[in-house]
């Protein structure tokens, strides 16, 4: 096996393939970058719940496969100077050379890295943009806990010609809907969390307008620009989110997002172990203003510009899972809609029907 490619390129793929590579030492092929040269350039690698595929141009001299370690491999890329680099199999090791450099790395068998089955199904076409923007909206209300897998995903669903993803750790919830270009396909799954994450990594790096979706019950394939991720699904059923979002509000209060988000950066300073912030609104009067207090710092009381409407109302959140939604909406003014003491908040832009945030307050 010889191939010339370029370094660049090959270091953009080697940060992919890292990402999914094992570490379980009882099988060392999991750590590995498989490098199979037939008609083209291929690099695999895979953790066994997750895997990727990524094709390199490059000139091909002789065919041939290698398994060697994926972090070795890519710190070897990273200090060569030159624009290519030639990987060549030198018996039992990966010969990577430059004009100034010659570095041997030991080969593992590949004998037991499990080959990639391709989905019979059509495939879905999605603006890689929006799947990104659809993931990175919602990953951070998924739960980090793996005692419910099901909200430690994010729900994945395609049906008519929107994209929606979901997701929810029980104290708050991130709905992101996006227009896809063709109705064809429809299906649902739950993401990992962490696959979900290792996906948005990707669709950041490569070079595609679009990228096929296949939704399967037991994986998911997402391929585009060369790179083609696969990753299992959970088997499970996902909350029917549907029913606690309210139906009717008691109050609302519409103000610009900036405000909004420079007094709750304020408010965390005060808001102690517990991270509660009070909001406090008076539409008759006028009134927004949002408190804090920590007993060894201090406590802060601001008010806000907001178009009010509705009852009076003083109510508390956990800071941090108010603040954490803003990036996602796409809009300069937010409308915070209130179904009452004891019940959720509902966020959304006002110019951004896309997305919808629900926070459940605290019991104080």
């Amino acid at each position: 096996m010889k191939v010339i490619v370029p370094k660049n390129l090959l270091i953009s793929l080697l940060s992919i393939i890292e990402r999914v590579t094992g570490k379980k030492e009882t099988l060392p092929v999991l750590s590995c970058v498989v490098l199979k040269v037939s008609d083209i350039i291929l690099l695999s690698a895979t953790n066994l719940e997750a895997g990727v595929e990524c094709v390199i141009g490059g000139e091909i001299i002789e065919k041939g496969k290698v398994a060697v370690s994926a972090s070795i491999l890519s710190q070897t890329i990273r200090s060569i100077q030159t624009e290519k680099v030639i990987l060549k199999k030198d018996g039992e090791n990966l010969c990577v050379e430059s004009k100034h450099t010659k570095t041997l790395i030991k080969t593992v068998s590949d004998s037991e890295f499990p080959e990639f089955s391709p989905s019979k199904k059509k495939g879905v076409q999605i603006e890689r943009i929006n799947l990104l923007a659809s993931i990175q909206s919602v990953s951070y209300a998924a739960s980090t806990s793996v005692i419910r897998p099901e909200i430690g995903s994010v729900y994945l669903t395609t049906t008519g010609k929107s994209l929606i993803t979901v997701a929810t750790d029980s104290f708050r919830l991130a709905e992101k809907t996006v227009q896809r270009s063709v109705r064809e396909g429809e299906g649902e799954v739950l993401i990992p969390l962490k696959h979900a994450l290792e996906l948005s990594y990707i669709l950041e790096r490569i070079h595609a307008d679009e990228v096929s979706v296949v939704l399967e019950e037991s994986q998911m394939t997402i391929s585009g620009g060369g790179v083609r991720f696969m990753s299992r699904v959970i088997d499970g059923v996902f909350p029917n989110y549907k029913e606690i979002i309210p139906k009717s509000f008691e109050t609302e209060a519409t103000l610009l997002k900036s405000d909004f988000s420079d007094i709750l950066k304020k408010a965390r300073i005060f808001s102690g172990s517990d991270q509660s912030v009070g909001f406090h609104l008076y539409p008759k009067r006028k009134v927004f203003s949002m408190t804090a207090r920590d007993a060894d710092i201090g406590e802060m009381s601001d008010t806000l510009d907001a178009a009010l409407s509705g009852e009076d109302l003083d109510i508390n959140f956990h800071i941090g899972y108010v603040a954490e939604c803003l990036p996602s909406i796409e809009s300069d003014s937010v409308t915070l809609s209130f179904s009452g003491v004891g019940k959720p908040l509902v966020i959304k832009g006002v110019s951004d029907s896309s997305f919808l945030y629900l926070v459940m307050p605290l019991n104080r």
